[in-house]
């Protein structure tokens, strides 16, 4: 019995090791074929800084890992978290208050939170700016009272911002004549006479705010000390700005607010992807830079720099590898 049992055993053994190593080998192919064979990166308009901005970071991950990647306009923040969740994108440009909102289901997302988000990196800020005629006589926020205002396009993270900041403000909507509009048209009214003051969130200079100062000359309004104070205690995602004279031709400094642009991944993405794409992001600022200024302020010392959700594990890894917590 001996004789013929211990080659059966012997036997038995080995399928059964080589079971266990199909199931590993098995699980490697199902997180490779998470991967898609062309990911997609929501960014912004033409117009704006998140599609060149995104256009690189395409260029980055096709050159430096095994998957293909390109950018696509959309509308912004708010829709490309809608992108994500309905899994239209993988990667995508986002203000970190938005990106607050659609985790938590609050605000826009309200009964429709996107429950694959995750946080991959904070870029750089995105300034509030409440742009006014040259020769205007509004100097504060709370002289916008019965004037023309545009507070973005609606459901806009801009339309939020202002909202929150005219809330401190003790001043809504109903307080003037909103219109809402998007950047261009913003501008166009102003420098057509047809608005007071336009509401704007993007990283500064903005071009369309740029050639505004160019043509019609624009000032950039002041949000006071202690107002900035109570925004940023009751909203955290907040982080205080100043806008450096001359930014635009002739204004001066300018004490605002912002938040912060950040790059959101879709948790569906394998841990080592998203390891090698943060890695490869940062290995490679230069490459932004040279597009757009804004990427000189993308670091690892402060990629998570108002990061309010979940950071993707294989983001997480490299932060760790590199010492921040």
């Amino acid at each position: 019995m001996k004789k013929y049992l211990f080659p059966f055993l012997l036997s038995a053994l080995l399928v059964i090791l080589a079971a266990c190593g199909s199931e590993e080998s098995g699980t490697e192919t199902n997180e490779e074929s998470s991967l898609p064979s062309q990911l997609i990166i929501a960014t912004g308009g033409t117009s704006g800084t998140y599609y060149p901005l995104g256009g690189g970071i395409a260029q980055i991950i096709t050159d430096n890992t095994n998957v293909s990647a390109t950018a696509q306009t959309t509308g912004g923040s708010v829709e490309n978290m809608r992108l994500l969740g309905s899994k239209d994108v993988e990667l995508a440009f986002v203000q970190n208050d938005i990106a607050d909102y659609a985790t938590n289901g609050t605000m826009m997302f309200e009964g429709s939170k996107v429950e694959n988000l995750q946080g991959l990196a904070t870029l750089y800020n995105e300034t509030v700016q409440i742009v006014v005629p040259a020769n205007s006589s509004i100097s504060s926020v709370a002289d916008l009272e019965g004037k023309r205002v545009s507070v973005g396009a609606p459901g806009s993270g801009v339309e939020a911002n202002a909202r929150q900041i005219l809330e401190v403000f003790g001043l809504t909507f109903d307080d003037f004549n909103a219109e809402y509009l998007a950047f261009g048209d913003s501008v166009s009214r102003i420098q057509d006479g047809n608005l007071d003051a336009a509401f704007l969130t993007a990283g500064a200079p903005t071009s369309a705010v740029t050639e505004l100062s160019a043509t019609s000359g624009v000032k950039l309004i002041n949000i006071e000390a202690d107002k900035i104070a109570e925004l940023m205690n009751k909203y955290p995602f907040y982080v205080e700005e100043t806008v450096p004279a001359d930014t635009y031709p002739g204004v001066a400094e300018t004490k605002t607010v912002a938040v912060k642009a950040m790059l959101a991944v879709s948790s569906d993405l394998p841990e080592e992807f998203v390891y090698e794409a943060t890695k490869a992001l940062f290995e490679n600022t230069a490459q932004l830079v040279a597009i757009n200024t804004r990427a000189e302020f993308i670091s690892v010392d402060n990629a998570l720099e108002g990061l309010s959700i979940d950071i993707h594990p294989g983001a997480l890894k490299f932060y760790e590898e590199n010492g921040i917590k």
